[in-house]
């Protein structure tokens, strides 16, 4: 948080520093007209454009963001929903079904989310450990009809759990496109240049005027810039909801 402060803070005394030397240097003269009528019509259509830019910008990542949410809980969930059930299966079903699920949970709180902190997917290991989770839960065909309903909702849960899998190793690449930073850098270099069209006499009012604009938008594309990592930096998804249901994994 600090230091995107002081990205913001820094980037607008820049811009504060360029209006004064441009007053210093280039003052309005006592015959020049500001010709404010074209300014104003320009500046208002490059604004309202950045505008769009940049809230198409926030609702990609937003929806991303909670899209990583989704798919974490849910798999969270359904690995925690096979657990319990185990306890309805035969016992050395029950036991291999345990110890599987907590094996794929430990690999994924340990190994797979470190490693998309850094922007790896993840490896096959994970889906070599759902692949032992899903045989362990066999029960022999003598089984009763409650073993076997136990085992249907169970394999359900797996499909579901392997669903969410998915998606979460499509959300690691799931970023912003690089045409909608380039709108969001040159609009917020639009935007701000449009504001030394102006021929605003006051140099006070017009440093205040340009800095405040320089923040905001300085501060909401660092905005998207953490939403659009979703494992990583202030606003990251993190493996919560696993160790949430699984305390030592």
């Amino acid at each position: 948080m600090i230091e995107t402060f002081a990205v913001v803070v820094g980037i607008a005394l820049v811009a504060a520093g360029a209006v004064v030397v441009r007053h210093r240097l280039w003052p309005l003269g006592p015959d020049e007209e500001p010709r404010e009528d074209v300014a104003e019509y320009i500046s208002m259509m490059v604004g309202v454009l950045y505008a769009l830019v940049l809230g198409l910008a926030m609702v990609s990542v937003w929806e991303n963001r909670s899209g990583v949410e989704g798919h974490v809980q849910a798999e969270a969930s359904a690995a925690h929903q096979i657990r319990l059930l185990s306890a309805g299966l035969p016992a050395a079903a029950a036991d291999r079904t345990r110890s599987a699920v907590d094996a794929y949970v430990h690999h994924v709180v340990s190994t797979e989310w470190p490693g998309m902190r850094e922007g790896e997917p993840p490896g096959r290991e994970g889906w070599d450990l759902l692949d032992t989770l899903r045989a362990a839960g066999r029960i022999p065909a003598a089984a009763t009809p409650t073993e076997q309903a136990t085992l249907q909702e169970t394999l359900a849960q797996l499909s579901t759990l392997d669903e969410a899998r998915r998606g979460r190793e499509t959300d690691l690449g799931n970023t912003l496109s690089p045409v909608l930073w380039f709108g969001l850098i040159v609009g917020g270099v639009l935007t701000v240049a449009f504001m030394f069209m102006f021929g605003v006499k006051r140099s006070l009012t017009h440093v205040v005027m340009v800095m405040g604009l320089t923040a905001l938008i300085t501060f909401t594309v660092l905005l998207v810039y953490q939403l659009n990592q979703p494992f990583n930096g202030m606003f990251a998804v993190n493996s919560a909801p696993f160790t949430r249901y699984f305390p030592h994994a």
